[in-house]
């Protein structure tokens, strides 16, 4: 049942209040959006602790993970399109499994537009980067999967499904309802932003993944923390 909740929630309500979203954009609702959004993607993670006592150290954890997703944003705010984020959510997925993967990467989004701005376009960047964690953490749940020559595929997929869904907001906005003659035109136009999406996942996770993975291993067999995964 826990299993089904949490899959039911990424897969079919986060995407459709982001959908269902642009029907409010006109009053400015899309926090209200944002924020059912940033509350439904922390609940699979509390399901997590339906048959045990909560580890402090898993909560510190999240927070941590979190807080690098927005500062390494902001750290790339001069580059357009090249951050971290998917690298970092991706990253944190494999290690500590879907939940963990789709909350963090929802929270960065949501929290690091506090700085970049929200806007309607939030709720999509939620689910884009809740997604990319969500898929890593479902995919290389085995430790013979982590190899860097799996992850990097990973991650130019990632980069082309977050442009894809970003580029849908930009059909609604457009517009004002979808139109999939409109959509793959705007997904042609986005290809040089795409390919920066792209890359810049590939640089990321080439750099950062063995060391970063075999330092989050450590910390989760030494402490016993998120020990029961989706």
């Amino acid at each position: 049942m826990r299993k089904i909740i949490s899959l039911a929630v990424w897969i079919l309500i986060i995407p459709a209040l982001a959908l269902t979203g642009y029907w409010l954009y006109d009053d400015q609702q899309y926090e209200v959006i944002s924020l059912l959004i940033a509350l439904l993607a922390c609940l699979p993670f509390f399901i997590h602790f339906e048959k045990r006592k909560p580890d402090p150290r898993e909560m510190v954890l999240v927070a941590v993970f979190i807080a690098i997703g927005v500062v390494s944003r902001i750290a790339f705010a001069t580059v357009p399109g090249f951050k971290p984020v998917a690298a970092m959510t991706i990253l944190v997925g494999i290690a500590f499994g879907p939940e963990m993967g789709f909350m963090v990467g929802a929270l960065t989004a949501v929290l690091s537009n506090l700085y970049f701005g929200q806007g309607p376009w939030t709720p999509y960047q939620m689910f884009a980067w809740g997604i990319i964690g969500f898929g890593a953490g479902m995919i290389f749940k085995k430790e013979n999967a982590r190899k860097i020559w799996f992850i990097i595929p990973y991650g130019i997929i990632a980069g082309i499904g977050y442009s894809m869904i970003l580029d849908i907001w930009t059909v609604f906005t457009v517009d004002n309802a979808f139109a999939l003659t409109r959509y793959l035109f705007f997904v042609a136009g986005s290809l040089p932003t795409m390919i920066i999406y792209v890359a810049s996942n590939v640089a990321f996770l080439l750099v950062l993944a063995n060391p970063i993975l075999s330092k989050l291993e450590r910390i989760k067999k030494k402490y016993g923390i998120f020990e029961l995964q989706v």
